[in-house]
């Protein structure tokens, strides 16, 4: 199933093509979106912070809280090109409103869960909602507003989007140090109702060329049929060797990965089109982005516990510790995009992982009696700084890797590559280190788990750089100069999850 490029949707409303900004309905339509996609950002900021407190109330093992990150990741990365193609077929709006509804019942579930078990699977449900949600809120932005707005509707979304990030850690911990960890959940009730009352007065879009599509559902099943059988295997083999838990799903989801490219090379339509990975550029773009997301996704797993477990760290200050990650981005994204458009991306995409490799590296003093001005601080800023470098040039390289017509196919499934990377390095990454049954309540055996993680997490940064040093020509030939190139909402972003729809908002 293919993307739409937007030239052929449904005009918003309003007569010119669309929606103006400054009018009632347009600021509607941006409440909507902004509301929507904070939903899943707030859950993105805080399930990691949550992850000790979620083990005590539970009694639950390393490998069930492995599963209730991962569980929620398998469904949306899964789902997340189906998700965007529904919006696409049915209408934006309608499609968002699914997610929203989806996203609160599940959210609900998982605020009244009483055992491990029943929270890993409604946080698999949540995924399906979100895997509605998080296309949904930009598409409704990219083709409700009247074009001279655009630009400008995006750079509000953004802005706000990333307000929205950095509340995130201090409701998060207030909440989870407070009322307790059920309200990380919970509180998405509220916010769908509120996202229901200004969706009201939003227009619908479609894509009118979809009609004729159809869905690829065999190879959504097969993807995550694939992630699924990895993770257990992965995640298993940390805590039970034998054959059920461990080779058996492994065994099924590399078969199901085998058989989910050669379907999606026969198919007419399929959910990922495998002619894209024809291009150098694209390949190379989304290998690095597979190494990028995997050290960030590993690191601010661990971090939260580490800071938790062994500094003794309430939730509230272990999810303010990595504010400066979202400041930085927030600052610095746009600029790192516009100085990336200019020389070309090579430099950036060297330089941005080795600061975030110098980053992890410093995390190895975060141990017992560390301090926060010490220590903590300033392995989050050199992270951050890294981050914000390589960011909004990776998404950017992404988009010029393809046509413009598939700049929105593109960033999908880079935005997949990113979140699978991140599925896949939670299961991974404990059975790595050597981090066991409930090992992460031990400070000193958490404390040794953690010096690994960062040292094989920088490791992956620094791999990523030599990706873009040997396969990113300094200034490709197919490298635009518009302005349009230059990833405005990568700001967009929690320390936890990669850009929502990333590369999307450049083209608007």
């Amino acid at each position: 199933m293919t993307a739409s490029s937007g030239a052929e949707d449904t005009p918003g409303a309003d007569g010119d093509g669309g929606v103006a900004l400054a009018s009632t309905r347009g600021r509607w339509v941006l409440t909507s979106a902004v509301l929507a996609s904070g939903m899943a950002m707030l859950d993105g900021t805080v399930v990691n912070v949550a992850l000790p407190t979620l083990g005590r109330d539970l009694d639950a093992s390393i490998s069930a809280l492995q599963w209730v990150v991962n569980a929620y990741m398998l469904t949306l990365s899964a789902l997340l090109l189906l998700g965007g193609a529904l919006g696409d077929r049915i209408g934006r709006r309608r499609t968002l409103v699914i997610g929203v509804v989806w996203f609160a019942l599940a959210s609900a579930l998982c605020g009244l869960a009483q055992d491990a078990g029943t929270l890993i699977a409604a946080r698999a449900l949540q995924g399906v909602g979100g895997a509605l949600l998080t296309p949904g809120s930009l598409a409704l932005v990219r083709s409700s507003f009247r074009p001279r707005d655009q630009a400008k509707a995006v750079g509000a979304w953004s802005g706000l989007g990333g307000v929205a990030g950095a509340v995130g850690p201090f409701l998060g911990g207030w909440l989870i140090d407070g009322p307790g960890w059920r309200w990380i959940f919970l509180i998405n009730v509220p916010l769908a109702a509120l996202v229901l009352f200004a969706v009201r007065h939003v227009p619908e879009s479609r894509d009118e060329s979809a009609a004729g599509q159809r869905f690829d559902v065999p190879g959504a099943v097969l993807a995550a049929v694939f992630l699924a059988g990895v993770s257990f295997a992965l995640i298993g083999a940390s805590g039970d060797s034998s054959f059920v838990a461990g080779v058996l799903p492994g065994f099924v989801g590399l078969a199901a990965g085998a058989v989910f490219l050669l379907v999606e090379h026969r198919r007419r339509d399929p959910m990922l089109p495998l002619e894209l990975f024809r291009s150098g550029l694209f390949s190379a773009a989304n290998a690095m982005t597979l190494c990028l997301y995997a050290a960030i996704g590993g690191i601010l797993f661990m971090l939260p516990v580490q800071l938790q477990t062994t500094l003794g760290y309430d939730a509230l200050q272990a999810g303010t510790a990595t504010l400066p990650i979202t400041v930085l981005m927030l600052l610095l994204s746009a600029p790192a995009g516009d100085l990336a458009r200019r020389i070309g991306p090579r430099l950036p995409l060297c330089a941005g992982p080795l600061i975030a490799a110098a980053g992890v590296l410093l995390m190895l003093r975060i141990g017992p009696g560390a301090s926060y001005v010490a220590d903590v601080l300033p392995a989050v800023v050199v992270l951050g700084l890294g981050m914000s470098v390589f960011v909004a040039p990776l998404t950017a390289t992404v988009l010029a890797s393809v046509d413009a017509g598939r700049a929105g196919l593109a960033s999908g499934v880079n935005n997949t590559a990113a979140r699978i990377a991140q599925l896949l390095v939670v299961a991974a990454l404990p059975l790595a280190v050597g981090l066991t049954g409930t090992a992460y309540t031990d400070p000193d055996a958490l404390d040794s788990a953690f010096g690994k993680a960062a040292w094989g997490c920088a490791g992956l940064f620094v791999l990523a750089a030599a990706a873009a040093f040997a396969f990113i020509r300094p200034r490709p030939a197919d490298w635009h100069e518009d302005e349009g190139n230059t990833p405005h909402c990568t700001a967009n972003m929690s320390v936890t999850s990669p850009p929502l729809e990333p590369g999307e908002c450049g083209r608007a």
